[in-house]
């Protein structure tokens, strides 16, 4: 057996010895704040296996001249990026040629390969769509139909960790206890989105929770990290060396009050290729061993000369990407890092992020939610619910108007429960549709405050389902809703249905939207109204009196995937006026918004089981940590 192979598995039984232990309850709150003591203890064992990992290495052999590419193919990043592709295409002609060997040597038998994920390519590549948990694109694309065809018949033996996503992927994480999982999907495992360390040149990871000694361990002791987290009570922006070659940086919030809670990584790699990662999952064990989440990335490669700055671009994938990243604090990290070992990053400011990689293919929208205040039009659709009604719209799925106007059916999956209104859940309600905030603002807050509630299904977990999953009430503490959330007396109970994963009895710590269309006349309709003529609410006065949407081949709505849970502080609050809209957000958060075209296509993007189950009046209960004496006991153990 190979030297490596058996070296990597006898980790994996390492690793998997440890996790033995690892049954006690977690409870990560939204609202905590870091604990000094851990954090210390933490960064003492962060230190030390940065001193083991570098005794390791000053003992391994340095590489032959014949294994260093040629001079020619290191000058420029894109040369470098050519060289890569070379590369992975000499490893996988060797991994085809030792798996044919095995399968003489065992009578040309070999193992199934786990059922794929497959969206129709011709679909995805003439339409342009965006790569939503395809498998059929993981593949490095080759030079001619003949490798093309070689390249299809043995993506299964190429791992993960060594496959490139130009097109985007989503998929589930994989979790230790649905493998396989019911649905087949294919899983990402936080090794796989990362790949090999020490092909890592520089990265910048954002998580609310973050457990620093373990994570350190994903990456070589000399790679420059960036750590975006949780601020303290203050709330005030700070920075600062928490480990070699590693620097910590929160945003500002508002009197200490709120989130950050992005989940992003960016992954620059010595070819000069870039990784996006939107991400569900925290960075820390529990959330990508015991529970469900969700990971989006997308490869992107160098450009061959960088695009002149152009200050008009603002809304675009890279654009908005960058100003969650002055958002986030991460200039003067940045700056910090250059100006103190480290001046060859591969990102020299954060305005290089558009002008140095080729953004070209990347098909999803951005959607974050920036913490503070936010006023007038141009601030307001850069973030929160309102940023996400501007992608609806530049997606072309807004609703329409009139007789031909569409509502949605929103399906919001999450892992906790905020406080609702039904001003506040209309207000999300008319962005998701795609409608102009400034329409809302116009009608009067007294009618605002008594619409009935819209089509949206709540999808959060209920006591029995986690009572009757794998880890029981010991595995719900990162689900959050309180009991006189529940019980008050104006809470949308008729609202929720019950969270069933699609992979397995697991809990879901994944914040989706399943949104689709269906005919259905203006929330501000009157019964009277709805007989007889049609009351219009048009953006401008310019517009025609009825928005004909229905097109063939028109998408049946959107997907969202992200941190946001469906709640005011992440998706933020409207008030002022159609003409002075404000905007207020508590959190920091980050997701993507993409088309579904058919009701397979949602089927294979939820994470959840469709249609979910509406829980039962007078029987169903949510999932609540307060009322679990199990979990407070494991929790004080």
């Amino acid at each position: 057996m190979d030297k490596d192979l058996e070296r990597a598995i006898a980790l994996s039984l390492k690793e998997s010895q440890a996790s033995a232990s690892s049954s006690r309850a977690i409870s990560i709150s939204d609202s905590e704040d870091d604990d000094d003591d851990r954090f210390k203890s933490e960064l003492l064992q962060a230190i030390q296996a940065s001193k083991t990992e570098s005794s390791r290495a000053t003992t391994q052999s340095i590489r032959s001249p014949e294994s260093l590419p040629p001079q020619s193919a290191r000058s420029t990043p894109a040369a470098s990026f050519l060289s890569e592709r070379a590369q992975m295409e000499r490893e996988r002609l060797e991994r085809l040629k030792r798996v044919r060997g095995q399968d003489a040597n065992d009578g040309g038998r070999i193992s199934p390969p786990a059922k794929r994920q497959h969206i129709p390519s011709s679909e995805i590549h003439a339409n342009g769509r965006a790569n939503i948990a395809s498998a059929s694109s993981s593949s490095v694309p080759s030079s001619s139909s003949a490798s093309s065809r070689t390249a299809s018949t043995s993506i299964n033996h190429i791992p993960t960790s060594e496959q490139l996503f130009w097109n985007g992927e989503l998929r589930p994480t994989a979790n230790k206890y649905s493998q396989p999982r019911q649905d087949r999907k294919s899983t990402f495992r936080l090794t796989e989105v990362l790949g090999l360390k020490s092909d890592i040149s520089f990265a910048i990871i954002a998580s609310y929770s973050t457990s620093v000694s373990w994570i350190y361990e994903f990456f070589a002791p000399s790679t420059p990290v960036i750590m975006v987290a949780q601020p303290d009570q203050s709330g005030q922006p700070t920075i600062k060396n928490i480990l070699p070659n590693w620097v910590m940086t929160v945003p500002f919030l508002r009197n200490g009050r709120g989130c950050q809670h992005m989940k992003f990584m960016l992954i620059f790699y010595k070819t000069g290729r870039l990784r996006v990662v939107i991400s569900t999952a925290n960075l820390i064990d529990f959330d990508w061993r015991d529970i469900e989440n969700a990971v989006w990335l997308q490869d992107l490669p160098p450009r061959s000369a960088p695009l002149p700055h152009d200050p008009k671009a603002i809304d675009d994938f890279p654009s908005i990407m960058q100003n969650v990243l002055r958002a986030v604090n991460v200039r003067p990290a940045l700056a910090n890092m250059l100006a103190n070992d480290h001046p060859n990053l591969p990102l020299q400011t954060i305005s290089d992020l558009r002008m140095k990689w080729d953004w070209s293919k990347v098909k999803v929208k951005l959607v974050p939610s920036i913490a503070g205040k936010h006023e007038g039009w141009p601030n307001i659709i850069l973030t929160g619910h309102t940023r996400l009604m501007k992608a609806v719209r530049d997606m072309g799925l807004r609703t329409g108007k009139g007789k031909a106007a569409k509502d949605l059916v929103v399906e919001s999956q999450g892992s906790s429960i905020g406080t609702y209104s039904t001003q506040w859940i209309n207000e999300f309600y008319w962005s998701a549709r795609g409608e102009s905030a400034e329409d809302w603002l116009d009608e009067p807050k007294s009618r605002r405050t008594k619409l009935s509630w819209p089509p949206v299904k709540i999808v959060f977990p209920s006591l029995k389902t986690v009572r009757d999953s794998v880890l029981g009430e010991q595995g719900g503490g990162t689900m959050f809703c309180r009991t006189n959330q529940w019980e008050g007396s104006k809470f949308p109970r008729e609202l929720f249905h019950d969270s069933n994963s699609t992979g397995g009895s697991v809990l879901m710590h994944t914040k989706m939207i399943i949104a689709t269309y269906r005919p259905k006349k203006s929330i501000f309709e009157t019964s009277s109204q709805s007989k007889g003529k049609e009351r219009e609410l048009s953006d401008s006065e310019t517009e025609p009196e009825s928005d004909d949407i229905e097109i063939q081949n028109d998408p049946i709505g959107w997907a969202y995937v992200g941190s946001h849970n469906f709640t005011p502080s992440a998706w933020g609050t409207l008030s002022g006026s159609g003409f002075n809209p404000v905007l207020n957000v508590v959190n920091y958060e980050l997701g993507i918004i993409f088309p579904l075209y058919d009701a397979k296509d949602a089927e294979r993007v939820s994470c959840f089981k469709r249609p979910a189950r509406k829980y039962a009046s007078g029987q169903d209960r949510p999932w609540i940590q307060e009322e679990s004496q199990l979990l407070r006991q494991s929790q004080q153990a």
